[in-house]
Order: C-alpha cells, then sequence, then structure tokens
C-alpha cells in the first residue's frame, strides 16, 4: 500500500513539473466550437475550453484531454480529464496562489505569492501575452483559417521557440495551436474540442 503511495506521489508532481514547466504538443480530430462573441481573439477578457494535447519527446508521446478556464487579468485553473490513473489533477491560481491538488490522492500543495500562471504553456492566454510582446509575427490565410505565428521573444527554451494559433474564420474561435522547436518541428499540438470566450465569471473559474 504503502509503495502504490509513493508511486502515485511520484505521477503527481511530476505531472505538475511538466505542467508548470516543460514543452508539449497536442492529438488530432473534431471539435465542437460556437461563434465568438468577441470579434477580436486577442483582446479576450475569460475563456473556457477542453483541449487536446499530445507532447511528443525523442523517446514517446503522452496525450491529455484538459479542461482550462480562465478570467483577467490571472486567474487561471487547469483540470486533467484524461488520462484516467492523474484524472482531477488541477492547478489553479487565484491571482496571488498557486493550488495543486488531486482530491483522488488526498493531495494537495499550496504555493503562496507564486509568480504568473500566465507562464503556462498551453494556455490561450499565454499565447496572447506573447503576441504582444513579440517581434517576429506574422498572419496569413489558410483555407477557412487565420493563421498567426510567432517567435518568442528572448526564448531559452529549443523546445520552444515559435507558436501558430489558427483561428476559423467564420466563428472567430481559436480551431489549434501549435508549439515549435529551433528547428521549426512541432514539439506540442493542442486541438480545441470545446471553447467559449467571455461567457465565464472569475467565481465560476475559481469553482465559487
Amino acid at each position: 500500500m504503502k509503495k502504490k503511495y509513493i508511486i502515485a506521489l511520484f505521477i503527481f508532481f511530476l505531472i505538475v513539473i511538466i505542467f508548470v514547466q516543460i514543452a508539449y504538443k497536442l492529438s488530432n480530430s473534431g471539435n465542437n466550437i460556437s461563434k465568438s462573441d468577441d470579434s477580436d481573439i486577442l483582446s479576450i477578457k475569460s475563456y473556457e475550453a477542453v483541449i487536446e494535447v499530445e507532447i511528443y519527446s525523442n523517446k514517446n508521446t503522452n496525450k491529455y484531454i484538459i479542461n482550462q478556464k480562465y478570467h483577467e487579468p490571472n486567474i487561471f485553473k487547469q483540470e486533467i480529464l484524461e488520462p484516467e490513473n492523474i484524472k482531477g489533477l488541477t492547478t489553479t491560481f487565484d491571482g496571488e496562489n498557486l493550488i495543486i491538488e488531486n482530491k483522488a490522492l488526498s493531495l494537495r500543495k499550496i504555493y503562496e505569492k507564486y509568480n504568473c500562471i500566465q507562464g503556462n504553456l498551453l494556455s490561450l492566454i499565454c499565447f496572447v501575452e506573447e503576441y504582444k510582446e513579440a517581434d517576429k509575427k506574422e498572419e496569413t490565410e489558410k483555407g477557412e483559417e487565420k493563421v498567426i505565428k510567432i517567435e518568442l521573444k528572448n526564448s531559452t527554451n529549443k523546445y520552444e521557440k515559435y507558436k501558430i494559433l489558427y483561428i476559423n474564420k467564420e466563428t472567430n474561435l481559436p480551431t489549434k495551436m501549435e508549439i515549435l522547436d529551433i528547428n521549426q518541428n512541432r514539439t506540442v499540438y493542442i486541438l480545441y474540442k470545446e471553447i467559449k470566450i467571455n461567457k465565464i465569471s472569475k467565481e465560476e473559474v475559481l469553482g465559487n
């Protein structure tokens, strides 16, 4: 029993490290998206999304389904829905503190006065902030989508050098995002299965 708990604890903190610090990639399938009320995705005030994530490394590929919620200026919550063995692993930033927990494993850790959850590479708001700071950005169209590519300013992570966001021209909502390494090879692929823009309150993000 003790051995199982140690393994679960190890998995818990491994996933925390992955989702707070490292680069990722996402899987490709259909999505369920409604029309956005906002004419500019780069000026969103809040969003809620279910994303499929695929992260590639030299040795394997890891897949996740994640629920994300955000409200300006810096309220963010992310919960893993799949795989089953880490289902319920949640990271919440309330504007000041970072709370990491998994109720199924009775694990909870609070980092007080944590500095900026927007560093989460998988979040849409992270892309928006990086777009505003990027020196090199490119906007094109590809079929039914608008494509925004940015080179991350002062990036020291060779696995996270470029980001590409695809936006449906009819709904004006993101459909997918790619993170590329220094050689422009895809390292993370994010598919937006469901997304709502500017329709969630701060209280709903925090679960209050």
